[in-house]
């Protein structure tokens, strides 16, 4: 019995050496938001709008606003975005940048940036603040807000 009760604490160093990775593999939620962004900008310079629009909640109550205009729900953004952009002309490459990432909860937060299409003609450019929430299939932005202008 002595020698049963002496292996015990080296399972129990055991096991929680083999935990000990997967509690240290856990991503930054700051981090996987950061990848969702990274994600949708290949999809875009893929050509690939609906690889894009991955990093949105799929939801009638998805708020995009942009250009003075309020447009809700998934779907209607996907026609916006492939109405405007029909082409890789047009679509350009995208290029996120400044990106700042705040946490407002565990399941909820805030990202403002900026944006810039380096396209042939032109390089349109702007500034975005997009709240993202976390659901069972990750972190989604449920509302972008998305100005244009500026030098």
């Amino acid at each position: 019995m002595n020698h049963f009760f002496s292996l015990k604490p080296l399972a129990l160093i055991a096991l929680a050496l083999l935990m000990a990775p997967a509690a240290a593999a856990e991503i930054p939620a700051e981090e996987v938001i950061l990848q969702v962004l990274r994600d949708a900008e290949a999809g875009w310079n893929a050509g690939d709008i609906p690889a894009y629009m991955e990093s949105y909640w799929r939801s009638p109550e998805l708020r995009f606003a942009s250009g003075g205009r309020v447009n809700f729900g998934w779907q209607p953004v996907l026609d916006g975005y492939l109405k405007r952009y029909p082409d890789r002309k047009t679509m350009g490459r995208l290029v996120f940048d400044d990106l700042d990432v705040r946490l407002t909860s565990p399941d909820h937060a805030v990202v403002f940036g900026s944006w810039r299409l380096v396209r042939q003609d032109d390089e349109p450019q702007g500034l975005f603040t997009l709240i993202f929430q976390r659901f069972d299939v990750g972190w989604r932005i449920i509302h972008d807000h998305t100005s244009s202008g500026g030098e």
